[in-house]
C-alpha cells in the first residue's frame, strides 16, 4: 500500500457522512478486486485514512481495554457490507490486535501499535494448517527458526505484521505459542496460489503460505504457550466474523432492493412479503450482535463469566449464520436468475457470503450452546442475565 504515515487521526466513526461514503467507495472497487491474485489495497488505504487501522489500540476511539465490543461489531458489519473480502482481512486485522493487547509486554505492545499507528501496517491472525503445520524451534541465544505451513492466509503477501502460530520445541516452555512476524526482516516467506481456488471471496487472497527457514527473536514471540486457546477470547471471537457476515446479508438486501426498482416490481405482493422478511431477518442480526456485544463487555467486566460469554457467542455465530442463509435464499426467488448474472453485484455477494459462512465445527459449536443451556439449569427468564 502507498499510505502516508500518519502520526494520529481520529476515525470517521461518528462521522455518518464520510462512514457512509467510505463503505459506499469499497463497495464500488469490490467487482475490480474480484480475482484470486488481487488484493484490495484501495479498500485499505481508505480504511487506513479514515483512521480504522488503529481505532482499536490504547487511546483509539474503540480502545481494547474499553467496553466497546458493541461499536467495534456494527463497524466490522459496516465494512463487511461494502466487500466481505475486505471485511474478512479486516478482522483478521482488530483479531491480532486484540491479542496483542491481552498478551503483549509493555514494549512489544508500544512497537506493535507505533507499526499500525505510524506505518499503518496491516496486522492478521494465521492459526489454520494441515498435516504440514507450523513448529517453532528454538535455537539458545534468544533466537527461533520456523519450520512448516499454514492455510487460509487471508493478506497472504500483503500482510506486513502476520501473527503465526505454531508447536513450540525445544525451549523451556513447550505448547501452542503465537508470533508475530516482521516481514521485512526474515527471508521471503514461500506462497502458494495454487492452493486458493474458492468459490467466492477471492480478493481475500488467502494463499498457503511456508515458513520453512523464517527466523525471528525472543521479542516477537508473544505471550506464553496455550494462550491463544485462552476463552472466552478464542471461541468468544466468533462474534467478530458472525458482525462481517451479516454485513454481507444486509448488502444482499440493498442490492435487492435496487434490483426491484430497476425493474419496476416494487408493487409486486410477493415480493414485498419477501423484502420485508427480509427486512426483519436483518433486524434480528442487528439486534444479535448488538446484544452480543453488550454482553460480553458486561461478562468480562464481572469475571468468571467464561463458559457464559462462549455459549451466547456460539448462539450469535449460529443464528447469523440462519438468518443469512435465509436471506440468501429469499434474494435469489426475489432477483432470478437474471439478478444472478454478472456485473450485477448480486452475483458476486452471493457467492462471497456462501463461502464466508463456511466457518469451522459448527456442529461442535451447536453441542456446545446445547451443554451449556443442560447443565446450567437456571430458568430461562434468567440464562443470560
Amino acid at each position: 500500500m502507498t499510505i502516508n504515515p500518519v502520526l494520529s487521526q481520529k476515525s470517521w466513526l461518528s462521522d455518518p457522512f464520510n462512514m457512509n461514503r467510505l463503505i459506499d467507495r469499497i463497495a464500488g472497487d469490490a467487482a475490480h478486486t474480484d480475482n484470486e491474485a488481487i488484493f484490495p489495497e484501495k479498500a485499505f488505504d481508505w480504511l487506513s485514512e479514515a483512521g480504522l487501522l488503529a481505532v482499536t489500540v490504547a487511546g483509539g476511539e474503540l480502545d481494547n481495554r474499553l467496553p466497546t465490543t458493541e461499536r467495534l461489531l456494527n463497524l466490522l458489519k459496516r465494512v463487511g457490507t461494502g466487500n466481505l473480502a475486505v471485511g474478512r482481512i479486516y478482522e483478521g486485522h482488530v483479531n491480532a490486535l486484540q491479542l496483542i493487547a491481552l498478551y503483549a509486554k509493555p514494549d512489544q505492545e508500544h512497537r506493535w501499535y507505533n507499526d499500525v499507528q505510524v506505518h499503518n501496517h496491516l496486522f492478521s491472525v494465521w492459526n489454520t494448517q494441515a498435516n504440514d503445520g507450523v513448529r517453532i524451534h528454538a535455537l539458545g541465544n534468544g533466537r527461533y527458526r520456523l519450520e512448516g505451513s499454514k492455510t487460509f492466509c487471508s493478506g497472504a503477501g500483503w500482510i506486513h505484521r502476520p501473527l503465526v502460530t505454531g508447536e513450540l520445541i525445544g525451549a523451556q516452555k513447550q505448547g501452542w505459542q503465537m508470533c508475530i512476524i516482521p516481514t521485512e526482516s526474515v527471508k521471503p516467506i514461500a506462497q502458494d496460489k495454487r492452493f486458493w481456488q474458492p468459490l467466492g471471496m477471492r480478493s481475500s487472497v488467502s494463499y498457503k503460505l511456508d515458513f520453512t527457514g523464517v527466523e525471528i527473536d525472543e521479542a516477537d514471540l508473544l505471550g506464553q504457550p496455550g494462550d491463544y486457546f485462552r476463552q472466552p477470547y478464542f471461541s468468544g471471537g466468533a462474534i467478530r466474523f458472525a458482525a462481517v457476515q451479516l454485513g454481507g446479508a444486509e448488502a444482499l438486501f440493498n442490492e435487492t432492493r435496487a434490483f426491484l426498482a430497476s425493474m419496476n416490481r416494487i408493487d409486486d405482493p410477493m415480493q414485498k412479503a419477501r423484502l420485508a422478511e427480509m427486512a426483519y431477518l436483518l433486524e434480528s442480526g442487528n439486534q444479535w450482535i448488538a446484544t452480543a456485544g453488550s454482553k460480553n463487555d458486561e461478562w468480562l467486566g464481572r469475571g468468571g463469566e467464561i463458559d457464559k460469554i462462549v455459549a451466547y457467542a456460539n448462539m450469535t455465530r449460529t443464528a447469523i449464520e440462519e438468518i443469512c442463509l435465509r436471506m440468501m435464499a429469499l434474494a435469489e426467488r426475489c432477483v432470478g436468475a437474471r439478478g444472478l448474472m454478472g456485473p450485477l453485484p448480486f452475483e458476486r455477494i452471493h457467492r462471497d457470503l456462501t463461502f464466508y459462512l463456511r466457518q469451522p465445527a459448527p456442529d461442535a459449536t451447536l453441542a456446545d450452546i446445547g451443554r451449556y443451556v443442560l447443565t446450567n439449569q437456571t430458568k430461562a427468564h434468567d440464562l443470560w442475565h
